[in-house]
């Protein structure tokens, strides 16, 4: 017993022992931490702040890119995406799948079937539904959201919208639409003065992460980003964009580019490619190269807008000298005129010019400037380097410079590449008494915050290339290119309007052998002109590749329809046309207009159509608000007057026969924008007669000549009689 109780003492004294040690342990380890605060090295304020901690990103916004006028063309909105709750176990779940998807279907895109696949998936608590169900807008959101449907959600996000689509692409660029990359364009040029910095706000919690009362908060407030406003006027650019589309869809061309610049300032106003690309659906890009500033090629006779000016300049130009057109022969090559070689026989150096003689152009740049002071003159004009215009990818040009062939072919446009937009910045000299202009698309960097200007930009000059006297001569001479009967740019002839211009007819090289492509409307076919031409105010560049054309059609055609209707429509615009002069010249003391504001319509009304004029009343209203002609212009009998009353809507008038003239009155007292296409008198437009219509809004008109309307209304009245004749058949056929 005594035995047993001793073993027992010795074990009860290793367990005290056992204990007393641990206790020790604890105790240091509670002294030692208390002491230093510290835990593996961790403080205990910092483990204890982490762990009640919580932090909260307040997104900033991306910079909005606008244009000339102050319109949004890129900005950041919120956007929404559709899932389904598929678990039982949510309250709110898609109950029934099939009449889920038959409902939802139509809204993203997707076949009833498949969706009803997707929201009867076993096991899942939700599903995605697929990318027509994503960047939605907030009226599509709405739309969904009303079919009130069990299980249906949404989530709220950011992205980026291009409101106005396909305008202006490929100088916009895009980004991904979470905006986390800026892929193209002045999107990712200006990326870091449109970039946003996201914000921070930390505050103290309890396990559920709810605030704690009376918590201190720390709050980092985002940057948003800088706004860019840039020099693109949106009715240029928009007209520009749809006759574009519309010669796209019509002969279906390679490759095409246009560029609209004031050549005063050097802005550019319009600049747009086919093919060309919505910047909201960027996975379907095909061609992500600007051609008007990242492409270069031969370009044909616009070249010798410059040489000439180079050979005007330096004294050695005398239009009235002959020599003999067809061909020439400079070492080994023959330089030939572009009908075949056949040439013209004996003609002045000034029809050779008109005509776009090749031989004319050898022999000014070989035996009248020299080699020499031709590469001088291209290098004043700008062609060496790039225009350092504020667009990313800009190409530098390839001057061909080995021998006298490479002289007389770079001369008239051939062997020597450049660019569009080198090719604007040059003949902004030609347009502007003599300086040439560097091109910009940016006008100004605001802080979107402070509405502070961060960066302004301001017309360049970028040299003095040539005179005053010769850049008069010049735009002389390229008037009778395109008033002349003998004249290349006689299809660029715009009826009120004095235009100066040069065509281009590039070759393009075989890229599976040696020399050029051959083959009807197989070139680049250009234009470079200017508007008006005793003091120019827009220059327009545009280049159709490869067009789709008929046998009969010539290669200028399509750049045609898109020089003549963007010119015209630009200048109308800008209130550059010459009918009121024209009216006030032929009315001479005929009855002139006052001013109407404020007088009683019925009256009014009364009072001009006994003067013989057609009234057109906008609205309801029994007081005048505005009136086109204004006060103190010379009308012409039977001229159409228009009076806007002072109620606040009016419906769109049947505009059918109304003169273009008649269009850009009634759009200027209406405030809507017009784009005209043709020329005439109206047959078509996009918004029905009857329809309320508001200031601002876009209206398109088509037109054409009598000759045309004429054949048209001869082509209805064949099928009229075809159809009586069918009827009288039937009848006849009835009867017996």
């Amino acid at each position: 017993m005594e035995i047993k109780r001793a073993a027992t003492n010795v074990r009860a004294v290793v367990v005290l022992g056992a204990f007393i040690l641990l206790f020790i342990l604890l105790l240091g380890r509670f002294t030692y931490i208390q002491v230093t605060q510290e835990v593996k090295g961790q403080e205990l304020a910092s483990m204890g702040e982490d762990r009640w901690s919580k932090e909260q990103v307040i997104e900033g916004k991306r910079g909005t890119i606008y244009d000339k006028r102050g319109s949004a063309l890129a900005e950041e909105l919120n956007s929404y995406s559709v899932f389904a709750i598929l678990s039982t176990d949510y309250p709110n779940h898609v109950s029934d799948p099939k009449e889920t998807a038959e409902k939802l279907a139509p809204f993203i895109s997707m076949e009833a079937s498949a969706l009803e696949r997707l929201l009867s998936s076993e096991g899942r608590f939700q599903v995605e539904l697929g990318a027509g169900a994503r960047n939605l807008t907030h009226s599509e959101m709405q739309e969904i959201k009303a079919l009130d449907l069990d299980g249906i959600m949404f989530n709220e996000e950011p992205r980026r919208y291009y409101p106005k689509q396909t305008y202006a692409s490929h100088v916009l660029g895009y980004t991904e639409s979470d905006m986390s990359t800026a892929r193209m364009g002045l999107e990712r040029s200006l990326d870091d003065y449109l970039r946003a910095e996201d914000g921070l706000v930390q505050y103290q919690s309890d396990r559920k992460g709810v605030p704690l009362p009376n918590a201190e908060r720390h709050v980092k407030p985002p940057k948003n980003g800088n706004d860019v406003y840039l020099t693109l006027d949106s009715n240029i650019q928009t007209a520009l964009e749809q006759v574009m589309t519309q010669v796209d869809e019509e002969y279906e061309p390679e490759k095409m580019v246009a560029i609209v610049a004031d050549p005063k300032t050097g802005e550019i106003l319009a600049m747009s490619n086919r093919p060309s690309f919505n910047p909201n659906r960027y996975n379907e890009i095909s061609n992500y190269m600007n051609y008007a500033v990242s492409n270069h090629y031969e370009p044909g006779s616009t070249m010798k807008v410059f040489t000439l000016a180079a050979a005007i300049e330096e004294g050695v130009y005398n239009g009235d000298q002959t020599f003999m057109s067809g061909q020439l022969n400079v070492g080994p090559n023959t330089v030939s005129d572009h009908n075949r070689g056949r040439g013209w026989g004996e003609i002045t150096y000034n029809e050779g010019m008109l005509r776009s003689s090749n031989v004319a152009f050898t022999k000014i740049a070989l035996d009248l400037l020299g080699p020499e002071k031709l590469y001088e003159y291209l290098d004043r004009f700008g062609f060496d380097e790039p225009t350092g215009i504020d667009l990313p990818n800009e190409a530098t040009s390839l001057i061909a410079n080995q021998s006298r062939y490479d002289a007389a072919a770079t001369a008239f446009g051939q062997g020597t590449a450049v660019t569009p937009i080198q090719q604007i910045q040059a003949a902004t000299a030609i347009a502007n008494g003599g300086e040439m202009m560097k091109p910009y698309v940016v006008d100004r960097i605001v802080d979107s915050e402070t509405q502070e200007v961060i960066e302004q930009k301001k017309p360049e000059v970028v040299g003095n290339p040539i005179s005053k006297e010769t850049s008069e001569q010049m735009l002389d001479i390229l008037g009778e290119v395109v008033t002349s009967s003998s004249g290349t740019g006689r299809p660029y002839n715009i009826e009120g309007f004095d235009v100066a211009g040069k065509t281009g007819t590039a070759q393009i090289p075989n890229p599976n052998a040696r020399g050029y492509i051959r083959g009807h409307g197989e070139n680049i076919f250009s234009f470079l002109g200017m508007a008006p031409k005793d003091d120019p105010k827009l220059i327009v560049y545009v280049a159709v590749e490869r067009p789709n054309l008929q046998s009969f059609e010539s290669g200028s055609e399509p750049s045609a329809k898109i020089f003549n209707t963007i010119m015209k429509q630009s200048l109308q615009y800008l209130n550059i046309t010459p009918t009121l002069e024209e009216i006030n010249e032929e009315a001479e003391e005929g009855y002139v207009t006052r001013d109407y504001k404020g007088e009683k319509v019925e009256s009014l009304t009364s009072e001009l159509e006994e003067e013989g004029f057609e009234v057109v009343v906008l609205g309801n209203g029994s007081k005048v608000l505005e009136h086109s002609p204004e006060g103190g212009n010379a009308l012409l009998e039977g001229e159409k007057v228009f009076l806007l009353t002072d109620n606040d809507s009016f419906s769109m008038p049947d505009v059918s026969g109304w003169s273009n003239r008649d269009l850009l009155k009634f759009a200027n007292v209406a405030g809507v924008t017009p784009t005209i296409f043709g020329n005439g008198f109206a047959v078509t437009q996009n918004i029905e007669a009857g329809t309320d219509i508001s200031p601002g809004e876009n209206i398109v008109f088509e037109l054409a000549s009598l000759e045309e309307i004429n054949e048209m209304e001869d082509s209805l009245d064949e099928e009229d009689e075809d159809v009586d004749s069918d009827q009288e058949e039937e009848e006849q056929q009835a009867g017996e």
